[in-house]
């Protein structure tokens, strides 16, 4: 099964018990960003993929759904 990267954000999100609000602040952004980005609606930049990378600690291939792990 095909992870988009708006679930596999608010699987990160949940796992962390991290808001939507909480999440935006941490990497600098508005939270409707963060929620278009959950809902499939907008993309991140490169620079937005790469800060949720490195807030969450995960690779830029997991959080956009091509690796599983």
């Amino acid at each position: 099964m095909i992870t988009t990267f708006g679930e596999r954000l608010k699987e990160l999100r949940a796992e962390k018990q991290i808001g939507q609000i909480a999440l935006a602040k941490a990497i600098k952004v508005s939270s409707g960003i963060v929620s278009m980005w959950e809902n499939n609606l907008r993309e991140p930049t490169m620079s937005n993929l790469i800060a949720l990378a490195k807030f969450f600690d995960v690779s830029i291939d997991y959080i956009v759904g091509l690796k599983d792990y």
